[in-house]
């Protein structure tokens, strides 16, 4: 059903690719973030509710194709479904039935719950393509809820400067914003341009998150101590930060679970918040698939097939793609 080419997964059914690494003229989009959708596709195929930010990310006069959750369309031989990933807004798995046979391509996905959007749809399959971001016994995540109290307590903690967590601009950034909202967190939250871009496409789609406002839109002058800012990685330690008079500095990812993450990056505090599968969810999804035959593909892949492999009884290898995991 789906080979690997120079341009990525093919479906030759579909005549479509899944994610294409290189400009193709047809392209089925599980979500938005840089590595699985690409510029310069002449057809885009994607879930209706990610539309926004795929335009602002890929130009707003791509060719794009919004389909709903769940809806089924022919693509020459070939029947095609998004279903929910429970990654980001819009993420979304990629069912392809053709000749009897059923292939599921994950993208990126998780399994706990998550308020900015739609949470995980297991999707029966004979062939599952599945992520191994954090594909390794040394992952599991706590509640998101709960990292979100701590992220409250830290901030709460020390009124007297201004509090940067850094986290990826989209996803990690609204998903954080949504968990404070079910705290009952009203302060206004101040963000990052590269946040704020994203942020608005969430709020369009009624997602309930804290109020927030741009750093931006702020007096020069004005007091900074209390304050809570959510920004991208790659705003640390840049010219940015100057505004900021001796903040506290935090990050929140799955890369926090590693030892000596923190201190190596430069951060005061890490905050483990994945919006991927830790190995647990990806156990769960593998078997819950009924998949006889598994493709894994970046991250610990070849750490995950070799568990199938041998501890599940399931045909599983590593399939290399240029997907990078949790790094946008």
């Amino acid at each position: 059903m789906i080979e690997r080419t120079a341009e990525g997964l093919y479906c030759r059914a579909a005549d479509a690719w899944v994610d294409p690494w290189r400009p193709v003229a047809r392209a089925l989009i599980t979500h938005a973030h840089a590595d699985h959708a690409r510029a310069g596709c002449d057809q885009y195929w994607a879930v209706d509710v990610s539309e926004g930010v795929l335009r602002q990310r890929l130009g707003q006069h791509i060719n794009l194709q919004p389909i709903p959750y769940g809806e089924e369309v022919w693509l020459g031989q070939c029947k095609v479904s998004f279903h929910s990933a429970g990654h980001v807004l819009g993420s979304a798995q990629i069912r392809l039935e053709a000749d009897g046979e059923v292939w599921v391509v994950s993208g990126d996905y998780k399994r706990d719950h998550d308020p900015s959007c739609a949470p995980f749809e297991t999707v029966p399959c004979d062939v599952f393509i599945t992520e191994a971001t954090f594909g390794m016994p040394i992952y599991r995540w706590q509640r998101g809820e709960e990292v979100a109290m701590a992220i409250r307590d830290w901030w709460k903690g020390d009124q007297t400067r201004p509090s940067l967590l850094f986290c990826y601009a989209f996803g990690k950034a609204q998903r954080l914003l949504a968990e404070l909202h079910a705290l009952g967190v009203k302060d206004e939250i101040l963000l990052h341009g590269a946040v704020e871009t994203v942020t608005r496409h969430y709020r369009m789609a009624k997602v309930p998150m804290a109020p927030s406002r741009p750093v931006s839109e702020l007096p020069r002058n004005e007091p900074l101590g209390g304050r809570l800012i959510l920004a991208p990685p790659s705003a640390h330690r840049s010219s940015w930060m100057k505004r900021f008079k001796a903040p506290q500095t935090a990050f929140a990812s799955g890369w926090m679970a590693v030892r000596g993450a923190r201190r190596r990056r430069g951060y005061e505090r890490g905050f483990v918040l994945s919006d991927h599968a830790d190995w647990p969810g990806l156990l769960r999804t593998i078997r819950e698939s009924g998949a006889k035959k598994v493709y894994v593909t970046h991250g610990q892949s070849d750490v995950l097939a070799r568990y199938l492999r041998e501890s599940e009884a399931i045909d599983a290898e590593p399939l290399e793609t240029l997907f990078e995991g949790e790094s946008d």
